[in-house]
C-alpha cells in the first residue's frame, strides 16, 4: 500500500514505516502529524485518484528529528570586471516516519 501526499508544498510517494526528509515543519520532535492532502492511494488492486484530493484519506506521521542538508556553494562572477561573490546555503529538513495510511 502506498499513497502520494502533499507535505510542505512537495509531493511524496510514501509507504508505511518509511522515513523521509521534508522541508522543515513547525513541529517538535516526537509530535504526531496528520496529512490530509492525499492525491492518490493504492491498496493492492484498488486505486483511488483524488479530484484534487481523496476524500477521508489521511497519512499519519511522527517527527523524528530536525536536521540540515549538505552545504551548497553559490558563486557569482562577471569576467574581466573584478566581481566575485561566494555564498553558502544549508537547507533545513525534518525527518519524519510514516506510521499509517488510511483511506
Amino acid at each position: 500500500m502506498f499513497a502520494v501526499v502533499t507535505i510542505a508544498g512537495q509531493q511524496f510517494k510514501v509507504e508505511q514505516d518509511q522515513e523521509i526528509f521534508v522541508h522543515k515543519l513547525d513541529a517538535n520532535e516526537g509530535d504526531q502529524l496528520n496529512f490530509d492532502q492525499v492525491l492518490l492511494i493504492t491498496d493492492g488492486d484498488s486505486t483511488s485518484v483524488g479530484t484534487p484530493v481523496v476524500k477521508s484519506a489521511s497519512v499519519g506521521a511522527t517527527v523524528l528529528e530536525h536536521a540540515k542538508g549538505d552545504k551548497v556553494i553559490v558563486f557569482k562572477k562577471k569576467r574581466r570586471k573584478g566581481y566575485k561573490v561566494k555564498n553558502g546555503h544549508r537547507q533545513s529538513f525534518t525527518k519524519i516516519k510514516i506510521n499509517s495510511i488510511s483511506a
